[in-house]
């Protein structure tokens, strides 16, 4: 159950070895969430015609990732708050690097999405873990601050994963790819292995009781606060990741970008995100909540202005398609992070639950939008451009009700 601000992670942080080793773990750990699904972005016209598949079909292999790690989330939360952070995190960093593998030797594209759902349950544990921890050790506007800082490291898989996956795939094969991400999670493995303390406090753990875990989900999800907070993260981190999915064909397949190409393009739009997510990191100590999140929101609508305006009057277009997509990923830099951190800090226990609860959600809406929208037309920028203007509307309306006035963030109240 939710406590009083300020208070939780006190001992634990008291007996940390190392905070700026401990944070240095954690930002360079939660990437490997989001880095499966951008890094072979630029693979996926040449996986349709190695696996005889179809756009859609391929596609739908980011749905599976990402709708495993929606359905993922509240096990290993719940896991992480009864048998501790660093073995739950292992574990599935060792799923993480076996389903990598799998995927890199398949030849059939059923199996691909069987392996890809695999896959983003042992990916889900870098983030709702990561977040976990953080929150075990920081509180108020500070967790917010970590929060876009972790931000701003989960959001370096969208800025250099899509330039490393093109070189691969102009070079060598797709499935170097993931290869590479294999070889990451190993490496991830030994240095939480090695240098991670745990983080939950002993007198925190919940141990594993169906009813006491529906009591708090229940009572999270009574919290409007909590709630509003949770669907302004699902409503932009599915427009950042499907701007990804569908980036490559608009580069690739309409302006008849080389993938190598493509990856320096998504380097230049994922850089925007990375300084929205930066922003958040730095500026969340300093201005309220509610002045941030609508500077955000501000950049997403003119990112999606410029996409859909473009894609009515003069179609595919390089220079428009970039511009229009560095302004969409600042916004969503921006609020992904402050929308998260500020939910999660409504709540001092059973931080892997209400992560994993938020993170869950959030997936799931990003599963069934991104599922739909590889139905989509991909010869302009105009359905995409659609989506956003609905990711305008809602949002807008979210972040009026939720952002709270004339303060930094909302306080801890109890579930």
């Amino acid at each position: 159950m939710a406590g009083t601000p300020g208070t939780a992670g006190t001992s634990t942080a008291a007996r940390l070895p190392n905070r700026r080793l401990l944070i240095a773990i954690l930002i360079g750990v939660i990437p490997l969430s989001q880095f499966p699904i951008d890094v072979y972005t630029p693979a996926i016209p040449h996986m349709v015609r190695e696996l005889d598949s179809t756009n859609a079909l391929i596609q739908n292999s980011v749905s599976a990732y990402v709708l495993g790690m929606s359905l993922g989330l509240l096990p290993v939360g719940i896991i992480a708050d009864a048998r501790g952070r660093k073995p739950t995190l292992l574990v599935c960093l060792a799923l993480l690097m076996l389903t990598s593998l799998g995927i890199a030797a398949t030849s059939e594209v059923w199996l691909l999405l069987v392996l890809r759902f695999v896959q983003g349950i042992g990916g889900c544990a870098c983030m709702v873990v990561i977040y976990a921890i953080a929150a075990d050790t920081s509180r108020g506007p500070q967790l917010t601050s970590l929060s876009g800082w972790l931000g701003a490291s989960w959001g370096l898989a969208p800025v250099i994963a899509p330039s490393i996956g093109g070189a691969l795939v102009q070079f060598t094969s797709w499935r170097a790819i993931f290869v590479l991400v294999a070889v990451l999670a190993v490496i991830a493995g030994l240095v939480v292995w090695r240098l991670l303390p745990e983080t939950l406090d002993p007198a925190k753990a919940a141990p594993i009781r169906p009813r006491a875990i529906g009591g708090v989900l229940a009572g999270a999800l009574r919290q409007r606060l909590f709630v509003g907070l949770t669907l302004v993260f699902a409503v932009f981190a599915t427009a950042q990741l499907l701007f990804g999915v569908v980036a490559p064909l608009l580069y690739e397949n309409q302006l008849g970008i080389p993938p190598v190409a493509y990856g320096a393009f998504a380097l230049l739009v994922g850089a925007a995100n990375l300084a929205g997510e930066l922003a958040t990191g730095s500026l969340s100590t300093r201005i309220p909540a509610r002045t941030l999140g609508f500077a955000g929101f501000a950049a997403f609508a003119v990112g999606t202005g410029i996409l859909l305006v473009s894609g009515l009057t003069v179609g595919p277009d390089l220079l428009l398609i970039t511009l229009g997509g560095m302004f969409v990923m600042l916004g969503c830099g921006a609020l992904c992070p402050l929308a998260y951190g500020l939910a999660l800090g409504l709540f001092d226990r059973n931080l892997g639950l209400v992560g994993g609860l938020t993170s869950a959600v959030c997936y799931l809406v990003v599963a069934v939008t991104m599922g739909a929208a590889a139905g989509l037309p991909d010869d302009s920028q105009t359905p995409l451009a659609l989506v956003y203007v609905a990711c305008v509307i809602v949002g807008a309306l979210l972040l009026v009700l939720c952002l709270p006035k004339n303060a930094r963030a909302p306080h801890a109240t109890p579930a």
